[in-house]
């Protein structure tokens, strides 16, 4: 054995003796429990007084002269019949990846894949694709990626385009 060992062997004895000791005397043994908690009083009191209420009193605006006269809006310019719609742009513009085969992933096609991609597009006011990100999955996450893929590669959206808004990215076979 290790000679640290025999330093249990003293404390253990002691502690016996002082346990047999106390039991020879008759000590009761010490209490384990906390002393109990003095009991809490609680009183309703009555509201303090509510502060006297002083009517508000405002001064009578001078009279004034006559309002100015409203100036008219400008009319709002009317959409131009050049300006391509936000929604075929973005069509177009997924007909052209699909021409060049970066649109439905050529393993997806291979395997039979289909879904649709519900894809949140943040646009800078520049038509720019800022973000993109997946807000509901097609269940496949090669669709679900070629979705994003295929949003963020999208360029130069007409004006008219919304800030923020959903895009649906369908896959289907035909």
């Amino acid at each position: 054995m290790i000679p640290t060992d025999y330093r249990l062997a003293p404390a253990l004895l002691l502690s016996l003796l002082v346990h047999l000791l106390s039991f020879l005397l008759g000590l009761p043994p010490p209490s384990r429990r906390p002393p109990a908690p003095p009991p809490l009083l609680a009183q309703l009191q009555a509201p303090p007084p509510a502060p006297e209420v002083v009517p508000l009193e405002l001064p009578e605006p001078p009279p004034a002269a006559t309002p100015p006269p409203a100036k008219p809006r400008p009319p709002k310019p009317a959409p131009s019949p050049a300006a391509p719609d936000w929604q075929r742009e973005i069509r177009r513009q997924f007909g052209e990846q699909q021409q060049r085969g970066e649109f439905y992933p050529a393993e997806a096609i291979a395997r039979g894949l289909q879904g649709e991609v519900l894809v949140l597009l943040l646009l800078a006011p520049d038509g720019s694709v800022t973000a993109a990100r997946v807000e509901q999955g097609s269940g496949h996450r090669l669709l679900d990626d070629a979705a994003l893929r295929a949003v963020r590669a999208l360029r130069s959206l007409p004006a008219d385009a919304p800030r923020e808004t959903l895009i649906p990215v369908r896959f289907r076979l035909r």
